[in-house]
């Protein structure tokens, strides 16, 4: 009975091999247009958006300080994040810690 059994089965389903290769890329292409493809977009936009920091951006960080950029360095900004008795409060980031770009203006409305 069970070489019965074996037997029907085993000639069964031809091309059976290309289903489940095909599933597979299926399976590859729904997890490279649902999360890859978005991720590596937004990496694209934010390398853009620090490329383009000038003096007098007012940007938040990733760490959620807002601020004015003072100066632009090759990999480090200057953001004058307050006024001091001594002149203005200045911290050093990265670039790629700005997290957002703001509208002029928006830090007097803070």
């Amino acid at each position: 009975m069970i070489s019965l059994a074996h037997a029907q089965t085993a000639g069964a389903a031809p091309g059976g091999d290309y289903t489940s290769i095909l599933m597979m890329v299926a399976m590859f292409g729904i997890v490279w247009f649902m999360m890859i493809r978005p991720q590596m977009k937004r990496a694209k936009e934010h390398k853009s958006m620090t490329e383009a920091l000038q003096k007098g951006d007012e940007v938040i960080t990733q760490g959620g300080i807002a601020g004015r950029i003072t100066k632009v360095g090759e990999n480090y900004i200057n953001v004058e994040v307050a006024e001091g008795k001594d002149g203005p409060i200045e911290i050093i980031v990265q670039k790629q810690a700005v997290a957002n770009l703001l509208p002029k203006g928006t830090l007097k409305s803070l």
